[in-house]
């Protein structure tokens, strides 16, 4: 997918007429670059193709991701002649991985505003992975806390395990779900962004 040279199209249909004017879950997050280099639109369009992180699900390079991590723990206890949850703790890192461009100082101004423009919106995207993520994880803690104990520890341990497995099912499916929405609308979405910008260069 062409995405910056799609985009310097996109600039140019809308610059015309704009030229006038707690303890709770533990999560963390962290972020990591990559570089990209070319001095046009073609150039780093197909550097991001090469350089962007690879996605296992399709096999395919991405402009952003966000690598998460499932992790916690579960403790049983006795409670009368059954097996019920201790505590349960959920852990979750997220990795935010975007791209960095080098030649962004020497960029011609509408290539810059293309740039800008869409890494802030990658930017977006890839936190609103990560926050998709940490939802679903303090959602499994509380329901694993809620489990109604067994009869004995290892129907309590199978519970969970059911439990955690339809969390992070469902989890996929948002994640899924929200890339499928976000790449509906991004033509529309950029035309927005590229024109917000615009009118306040304008200002």
């Amino acid at each position: 997918m062409k995405t910056i040279a799609r985009l310097m199209a996109l600039a140019a249909i809308v610059s015309a007429p704009l030229q006038p004017a707690s303890a709770e879950t533990i999560t963390s997050k962290s972020f990591a670059y990559f570089s990209v280099g070319g001095r046009t639109a073609a150039e780093l369009d197909e550097e991001l193709s090469k350089r962007g992180p690879m996605m296992k699900h399709s096999g395919s390079r991405h402009p952003g991701a966000t690598r998460i991590k499932w992790g916690g723990s579960v403790t049983y206890v006795r409670r009368g002649e059954k097996c019920a949850v201790g505590d349960a703790k959920v852990t979750l890192s997220t990795q935010i991985v975007l791209p960095r461009w080098k030649n962004r100082k020497r960029a011609t101004p509408s290539l810059a505003l293309i740039w800008d423009t869409l890494s802030a919106d990658i930017k977006r995207h890839e936190e609103r992975h990560a926050e998709i993520a940490r939802s679903h994880a303090r959602a499994l803690e509380k329901t694993l806390k809620a489990l109604r104990p067994e009869s004995d520890c290892e129907r309590m341990q199978a519970r969970v395990d059911r439990a955690t497995a339809d969390a992070v099912s469902k989890h996929d499916a948002d994640q899924a779900r929200f890339d499928k929405v976000e790449s509906k609308s991004f033509n529309d979405r950029m035309m927005r962004l590229l024109t917000h910008r615009l009118k306040s260069q304008a200002e």
